[in-house]
């Protein structure tokens, strides 16, 4: 496989933390797609969460192998639109969530997205490869 794939932090929160019931499917995700697996600013984000600098993450990227890629201006319009149809069927968040931007970050790029939280991507961004269990 040659094609980026978007790597949602879930799946790598569990190869860190050794998620009891899904470290292994995720880890051997993380080997079939080595060299495949990128981040946006979203994710990079979220994986700060529990670390405490930027070089903690950064590390933890290399060490896992993932590239790195901003989020265009199409996908960030893309997410605001989904958000729009979201509150449309009374969705109670008032701004928008992080899988809407990492779904319209993979739609407009057209690659696949590593998830183990499928919902809000296949009901806001249909076209998008989900890769998950």
């Amino acid at each position: 496989m040659t094609e980026n794939v978007l790597a949602d932090s879930n799946v790598i929160i569990d190869i860190m933390a050794g998620d009891p019931e899904w470290s292994l499917w995720s880890a051997n995700q993380f080997e079939r797609l080595t060299g495949c697996l990128i981040i946006n600013p979203i994710i990079y984000a979220e994986l700060c969460y529990q670390k405490t600098s930027c070089e903690e993450v950064d590390q933890l990227m290399l060490f896992l192998g993932l590239g790195f890629q901003e989020l265009p201006r199409t996908a960030l319009f893309l997410a605001s639109q989904a958000f729009r149809v979201y509150r449309q069927r009374n969705g109670s968040k008032t701004s928008p969530l992080p899988d809407f931007f990492i779904g319209a970050h993979a739609a407009v790029l057209k690659i696949p997205i590593l998830t183990r939280d499928v919902s809000r991507y296949h009901t806001y961004f249909p076209g998008v490869e989900i890769i998950c269990p």
